[in-house]
């Protein structure tokens, strides 16, 4: 009875809160592939029969690796300072225990995570009135883990040790509660999902890529030509010509550009009215161009969308105004940083993270310095850093991938060019805005991608 309660005045202290904390927080993860882990600890520690000693506390560390999720190993070190029972004329002791483990995980994907374990080394005492000894010690058990996140979990253990002294076999028991931090690793979710997805799953056909998502190594220069057009009518006024005249100037100086001229409605009407007005309206703005600019007809296309696309509320005289509207999204092969920039600039940066990973390799840095150099020559500029992905791996994985990637990024121009923070933002879409099928490789890169979506507020 006397042990018992001992070993409760020991472990409360350390039970509670972990107690607590497990109770408050919600667990996910598991043990990783090729991961290390540190476990500090601490618990009781019993001493039985002849040995006659006093059970004490236990303090150690475990540090370890995880050759896969199941098997692990451990190198041990703890520390016991106790004393002789009453009647055993022994004084006071310091033991120290330091073996090497081998362990098994069941279930090792998590959260609650059991374990066996086993492993052999020595025991090694400091009698202060001498007679020190050491003694080889096998030890045997098991565990359980709790993981709180990715890569810390609570952890409990118990041990049976064994140990032989001059024809004498000892058996001591420890039992400590501490906890288990993770590094490094295999990503579960991208290993699990390296392969090539099934035949026979089918994709939903791939929506018509936007106008303003540029292809690899181009730049699309997004200009919003604000101005009306009479009731149903698609008769460019001639108070709006000096609009249309900021997509003419532009593509006459730039020979190589080309153009989607895009129309929108607002909500007032049927929805093939305003389809059908919004390609006349497109289509308008196209033939003026070609016909006041001599910009050849092959550079430019027209796309009509109606009142699908609003940017503002359609309830409001002023919602609906900015509604009625052209945009125009120019393609451009060349140097950004020598133009003057209208007002939107889109760029994709290819980028090719590790699987499951956000950290930039240094081969990609170039890339990323396009954004860097123009906002940094355009110091009132701000961007929106976007970051997509395949479909590898469930919904949630991805939006999260995606959106470490657009922070890193972001991270990236802040720390080596010197943007301020409050002009970069970082957004997430995951595998929801794909631009090529994904049951290939190729078409998997592809939708890998991060656009920088640039705001061009240039002061005149």
């Amino acid at each position: 009875m006397e042990k018992l309660l001992e070993m409760k005045r020991f472990l409360l202290p350390a039970l509670v809160p972990v107690l607590l904390l497990m109770m408050l927080t919600v667990a996910h993860a598991g043990v990783r592939a090729e991961s290390f882990s540190i476990s500090p600890y601490l618990g009781g520690y019993t001493f039985f029969g002849r040995e006659h000693l006093e059970t004490r506390p236990v303090v150690g560390v475990r540090a370890g690796y995880n050759f896969t999720k199941n098997f692990g190993t451990e190198a041990v070190l703890d520390y016991i300072r106790t004393e002789g029972r009453a009647y055993s004329n022994i004084g006071d002791v310091d033991a120290i225990n330091y073996h090497l483990d081998l362990l098994y995980h069941f279930m090792p994907d998590g959260p609650l995570v059991p374990y066996l374990a086993a492993g052999y080394g020595g025991h090694s005492r400091e009698y202060h009135g001498g007679n020190d000894t050491t003694r080889g010690a096998f030890n045997y058990g098991g565990g359980i883990k709790y993981f709180l996140t990715d890569s810390i979990a609570l952890r409990g253990d118990l041990r049976h040790l064994v140990m032989s002294h001059d024809d004498h076999t000892y058996h001591n028991l420890e039992y400590t509660v501490g906890a288990d931090f993770l590094f490094g690793g295999v990503e579960q979710v991208a290993a699990a999902a390296q392969p090539e997805p099934p035949v026979a799953v089918e994709e939903a056909p791939i929506e018509p890529v936007p106008a303003a998502e540029p292809a690899p190594g181009h730049f699309k220069y997004c200009i919003t030509l604000h101005g009306e057009f009479d009731i149903d009518q698609a008769v460019i006024r001639p108070e709006y010509r000096d609009e249309v005249a900021k997509v003419g100037d532009f593509m006459k100086k730039y020979p190589t550009t080309t153009a989607v001229i895009e129309g929108h409605t607002d909500n007032v009407g049927s929805v093939q009215h305003n389809l059908d007005l919004s390609q006349r309206r497109a289509e308008a703005v196209v033939t003026y161009l070609v016909e006041n600019f001599g910009i050849d007809r092959s550079r430019l296309s027209a796309k009509g969308f109606g009142l699908s696309r609003p940017v503002a509320d359609n309830a409001t005289d002023e919602g609906r105004q900015k509604n009625r509207r052209i945009e125009a999204i120019i393609d451009c092969v060349f140097e950004v940083k020598e133009i003057q920039p209208p007002e939107r600039l889109c760029i994709t940066l290819v980028v090719d993270f590790d699987s499951g990973k956000s950290n930039i390799k240094e081969q990609y840095r170039d890339e990323i310095a396009k954004v860097g150099d123009y906002m940094k020559q355009y110091p009132t500029t701000t961007a929106v850093i976007e970051g997509h992905t395949d479909n590898v791996g469930g919904y949630e994985y991805n939006m999260k991938l995606s959106l470490e990637r657009a922070k890193a990024t972001v991270n990236y121009l802040v720390q080596n060019f010197g943007i301020d923070p409050s002009r970069l933002s970082a957004k997430g879409y995951g595998y929801t805005r794909r631009i090529a099928y994904n049951k290939t490789s190729e078409g998997r890169a592809k939708n890998r991608r991060i656009n920088a979506v640039i705001d061009c507020v240039i002061s005149k």
